[in-house]
């Protein structure tokens, strides 16, 4: 179906007249977290974001097609694009320009009631400001008008007011910043971080072109992204590393006065669920009405022309569960006044969208499947075929979910249990095998540190289907021991433990153990990595006695900067092949007591390369795995195999 261009800008005028003033700019540089998150490497990120969120704005608006980003050698980072420019009128009421309004006042921007944005990120308004009071420094040059203007600031003011320079025929704005070392842990950017939320970016928005440099000494990198295609180019970027059934994802745009609904979605032969939902842009993690009318029209489409023709009986209608399992899909609404629940924008809640998108999907799919029987019948009895295995997985489930609290004699697995029962305060360390459990068991803590040992490997979730997943010996262990449930049942609340710890030997068997487990955890219980709940134990790789001391090293940097500052001498070195080598006081000191370890905390900052990546390792095409070996090999280090 051709999609409609949406124009809801009715006038180029954006001045100073734009420009509304709500409250001050203080706060930020006392409690930056309640702006941005946090000070870690993610609030940083969130900084480059917030700039270019503007120029995405002007992009909306019709009036930006380009966007250059440079990490310089300085530290500092530069987002240029060629939009209108920030107003550098004087608004009369402040004495002072647009700019220096926009840069040094919180809620300060044309999104406020003004004519400057029909569409943009929803009234936050505190982005480029909040960068400003967050910077050593930051500097603004505005192309506008026929001439250059400039200010500069320091620490979130102004060093002097905007200055008129050059005649140019240029037109746009560059913000170039510098994070404040006083406020941020690390203000080290990420290029990787950065490339990837840039590429989703650029799919959102089919046409602009976003450009990423990296001009720091040792570290010269480029890219470059532009999609014609949009979501449709996004979709199969996200099925990549799977076999679709169809050659083509199925695609539609709907606009209306005040919205526009863009969906892209395909299916492909695995059992894993996929959908990724935006509005304005904004990655709504937490779902919305968007995603909501999505699922139910998908449901509704498919039953209606299953029993229409025939293929569903009546009495024996498709769950959604079942509909969507190998959909892979993509939803990107744009509305002009968006709702987003929590200060974090993760959900969006106008009503309107929920009946906007499914009347969409009623029309525009219920049409695809009219006009192509064949496919719509091959979805169909894969759909069928997926709520055969869920019906045989029913059992399995109800006997996996936790109910009340269970005696740790009664759960599978060997889980020897803590005596605490304050989850806050509980860790249970998930280990490989018999002869390391034992250790472990007998070292530990015994107040608040659980140990369950797993035998063996546990099933490969990738490429299963729910109901032998949920046959696998250590998988339901897992579930039960947890007892927060999994999939859609998932309850944060009943998580037995605060942490959750895998511990594997530091060789290759213990890499693949540990990557099992994450793709467990990656697709069925997916808020246990969201939360923080996951990590990786950090056990010694050598034990060097020298005299009547021991010390251990945990990688072989360590090692050698010992080495070198007091020699070799006549000390006897171990080098742990396993867990199991340790006796429980040994294990005790190094990777259970809290005092001395070594923890991991796993994130999962970019869930859309997070799910590619556990595809590619541990799906079905090996001439991909492979590659990304390959390609990996240098970041291993010294691998035991």
């Amino acid at each position: 179906m051709e999609s409609e261009e949406l124009d809801l800008s009715k006038s180029e005028k954006y001045d100073q007249s734009d420009i509304q003033v709500l409250e001050g700019l203080e706060p930020v540089r006392k409690r930056p977290g309640m702006y941005i998150g946090s000070t870690d490497e993610r609030g940083l990120h969130h900084l480059v974001t917030e700039v270019v969120d503007n120029s995405i704005d002007e992009a909306l608006a019709g009036y930006c097609t380009q966007i250059d980003v440079v990490l310089n050698n300085d530290g500092s980072c530069s987002v240029t694009d060629n939009g209108r420019g920030i107003p550098t009128g004087i608004i009369e009421k402040e004495g002072r320009s647009a700019v220096e309004v926009v840069l040094t006042k919180l809620h300060a921007g044309g999104k406020f009631g003004g004519s400057g944005y029909k569409i943009s990120g929803g009234l936050h308004g505190v982005g480029v400001s909040c960068v400003n009071a967050l910077s050593i420094w930051l500097k603004v040059d505005v192309y506008q008008n026929g001439y250059h203007h400039y200010v500069q600031f320091t620490r979130g003011r102004a060093d002097a007011p905007l200055k008129k320079l050059e005649k140019t025929d240029k037109r746009g704005t560059t913000v170039t910043f510098k994070p404040d070392t006083e406020i941020f842990e690390t203000v080290d950017f990420n290029y990787e971080t950065i490339k990837n939320r840039f590429r989703e970016i650029a799919f959102l928005n089919k046409g602009i072109v976003i450009t990423l440099e990296d001009k720091r000494e040792g570290r010269e990198n480029s890219d470059r992204f532009e999609f014609k295609g949009g979501i449709i180019e996004f979709v199969e970027y996200l099925n990549q590393n799977k076999n679709p059934i169809f050659p083509h994802p199925i695609y539609f745009n709907k606009i209306s006065d005040k919205s526009e609904v863009e969906v892209a979605f395909q299916y492909n032969d695995g059992y894993q669920e996929l959908i990724h939902a935006y509005a304005n842009n904004i990655n709504t993690t937490e779902g919305g009405t968007h995603l909501v009318g999505f699922k139910n029209a998908l449901t509704k489409v498919i039953n209606e022309y299953g029993v229409k023709n025939k293929i569903i009986k009546e009495n024996e209608k498709l769950t959604g569960e079942d509909c969507r399992e190998g959909l892979t899909a993509v939803i990107s609404v744009k509305l002009m006044n968006p709702q987003f629940e929590g200060q974090t924008k993760t959900k969006l809640g106008n009503s309107e969208m929920r009946f906007e998108v499914e009347r969409a999907m009623v029309e525009c799919f219920g049409d695809y499947l009219e006009e192509n029987p064949k496919e719509a019948r091959e979805l169909i009895l894969k759909s069928i075929t997926a709520q055969k295995a869920r019906e045989a997985a029913r059992n399995a489930r109800e006997l996996t979910r936790r109910k009340g609290v269970l005696e740790s004699t009664t759960l599978p697995g060997k889980l020897a249990d803590c005596s605490e029962k304050d989850p806050e305060h509980c860790e249970i360390y998930i280990v490989e095998g018999d002869s390391a459990g034992g250790s472990a068991k007998m070292g530990r803590d015994r107040r608040f540190q659980a140990i369950l040992p797993l035998r063996g490997k546990i099933i490969n979730v990738e490429k299963a289907r729910i109901n032998h997943i949920l046959e696998n010996a250590e998988i339901k262990s897992m579930i039960t021991a947890f007892g927060a449930g999994m999939k859609e049942d998932y309850d944060d609340s009943k998580l037995r433990y605060n942490k959750i710890v895998i511990m594997t030997d530091a060789d290759v068997d213990g890499s693949h153990i540990r990557i099992l487990l994450l793709t467990f955890f990656f697709r069925f219980m997916r808020p246990l990595i969201e939360n923080g709940h996951v990590y990786i134990a950090q056990p010694p790789l050598y034990k060097l006695e020298k005299g009547k001391k021991e010390y251990y090293f945990y990688n072989d940097d360590e090692l050698e900067a010992f080495y070198k500052e007091f020699g070799n001498g006549t000390g006897e070195m171990q080098r742990y092949k396993g867990l199991g080598e340790m006796d429980p006081e040994q294990l005790w000191d190094t990777t259970l007591n809290p005092e001395h370890r070594i923890l991991l905390q796993v994130s999962m900052e970019d869930a859309v390369e997070a799910d590619r990546v556990f595809n590619e390792l541990m799906g079905e095409d090996v001439d991909l795995r492979r590659k990304f070996i390959e390609e990996n090999a240098t970041l291993a280090g010294e691998l035991d195999v």
